[in-house]
Formats: C-alpha cells, structure tokens, sequence
C-alpha cells in the first residue's frame, strides 16, 4: 500500500488462542482485519472489540476453509467491506484428532487433518495469491505478504500426531512454492514455526510440556505464548524484512535447536 493507506489482512482461525493474538497485533500496526472462522466463540467477541478499540475496521466471516467452494463469496465480502487483502495470515488449523500409535491412526483422522490444514490451506493461498497477482502490475500496490504459520512438529518428530506433523511439513513446501512463484509480484512469503505455545490445544500435554521446558528442552526455558507469536507476524505483515522471502522464522525459545 501506498504510506498512509488503509492495508488489510485476513487471517485464519483468528477467533482466538494464537489467531486472536494476530489479529491485535496486525490492528495494532494499522490493519484493518477480516477473521475467518469456523465458528463464534465467546473469546472472539473479545478479539473483534480490541481491534475496534485500536481504530480498525474488523469484519467476523464464519467459515470452515475446507470448504474451498465458497472461497469466491467469503473473498467477495471482505473486498466489499475492507478492500483488497494486503495479507493473509493462514493460521487455522487443527491438532490430530486421534493421538496415539501411528500404527492406529485411521483415514478418517488422517483426512480430516490434511482437509482442513493442508488443502483448505493451499486453495485459500491460491485464491488470495490469484487476486494479489492480477494487481501487481506497476507501480502496483506496495507491500504484500504471505504468511504460513506452521509449527516446530514441520521439522521435530510427534509420532503420536503422525497426521498433523505430515501436514505441516508439507505446508513448509507450499511456502517455499509460493513464495518463488509470486517473488517477481512483489508478493513476500513466510513460514511461520510457533514451539511449545501455551494455548487450548497444547493444554491437554501441559504437564509433558511443563516437564521437558524444566529439564532443558527450551533453551529460553518458558512456555511461548500467542503474543510471541504475534509480534512476529506484524513484524513480517509491515514488511520489515523487505529483502526476504521464503524464510523459515522459527519462534519457539531455541527449541528448533540442535543439541549434543
């Protein structure tokens, strides 16, 4: 965007945990936000007044991004109400729905992972990437960015959550993918690798957590939280890092860390 312009970010699973975190953030640094979830919660009522309080124009789309057919509409409305989108924060996702012996794991948790966090992902990417190139044309719009939050599990083994490890990884690949395809757009892509953030999904391994960050296993040894997380996507979504692309920014105290 032009400097003084309204920029506009999208961002998935935004109603709450390390979403909700984002979108303060990003309204914070002077977006306008448009959250897509699959459902309202109470702590989304929550996010949506903070980021009004800043100033910014927020706009709530109750959407399921599996379902990759109503992309056209839900895109349509925040164009309609916020202007195009400067970028898009792809955050949603879900953990296995079966824990436990990769042995068991069944095609139906199997599926549902990769459905929601790799092919409702990817065709989402597509759409907004599509919109995003047809105005890149000089002198075109200024900074856009893509920004993939994946997880330190792209790279870390958890055999116990075999699907949703494999659907990070390749959600590693896709933004390597993007971002060569869309450099010449002008268009910065980013994989985002949160650690052992302290958040709905992490609680139920809390004492395992608790236990590996005592003995060690995060060099800044704490729990991360989704304001960590945060701040690092607005630093990305503002275009602080304007020679970069497809760079892996990890975000888990050390974590990622190779150890002997």
């Amino acid at each position: 965007m032009n400097a003084g312009a309204t920029r506009t970010a999208l961002v998935t699973g935004g109603g709450r945990g390390i979403g909700a975190a984002i979108v303060v953030a990003l309204a914070t640094a002077g977006f306008d936000v448009a959250i897509v979830s699959v459902e309202r919660d109470s702590e989304a009522a929550g996010v949506i007044a903070k980021a009004r309080a800043l100033g910014r124009k927020v706009v709530y789309c109750e959407h399921d991004i599996s379902l990759i057919d109503g992309y056209p509409a839900l895109l349509e409305r925040i164009r309609t109400e916020l202007g195009e989108v400067d970028c898009l924060v792809n955050n949603a996702g879900v953990t296995s729905q079966q824990r436990g012996d990769m042995l068991d794991l069944t095609p139906e948790s199997f599926d549902r992972t990769v459905r929601i966090n790799l092919r409702g992902t990817y065709f989402l990417t597509q759409a907004v990437a599509r919109d995003m190139v047809e105005r890149a044309a000089p002198p075109g719009p200024g900074y856009r960015s893509i920004i993939n939050i994946t997880s330190a599990n792209a790279e870390i083994v958890g055999p116990d959550r075999a699907d949703y490890c494999i659907t990070k990884a390749a959600l590693s690949m896709m933004s390597k993918l993007y971002a060569v395809r869309l450099a010449a757009c002008g268009i910065h892509v980013f994989e985002l690798r949160p650690g052992i953030i302290r958040t709905d999904m992490t609680e139920p391994a809390a004492g395992k957590y608790d236990a590996y960050i005592a003995q060690g296993g995060v060099p800044l040894q704490r729990w991360g939280t989704p304001e960590d997380v945060a701040a690092t996507v607005a630093t990305l979504a503002e275009g602080r890092l304007r020679f970069a692309t497809g760079e892996v920014v990890n975000v888990g105290g050390g974590l990622h860390l190779h150890r002997v």
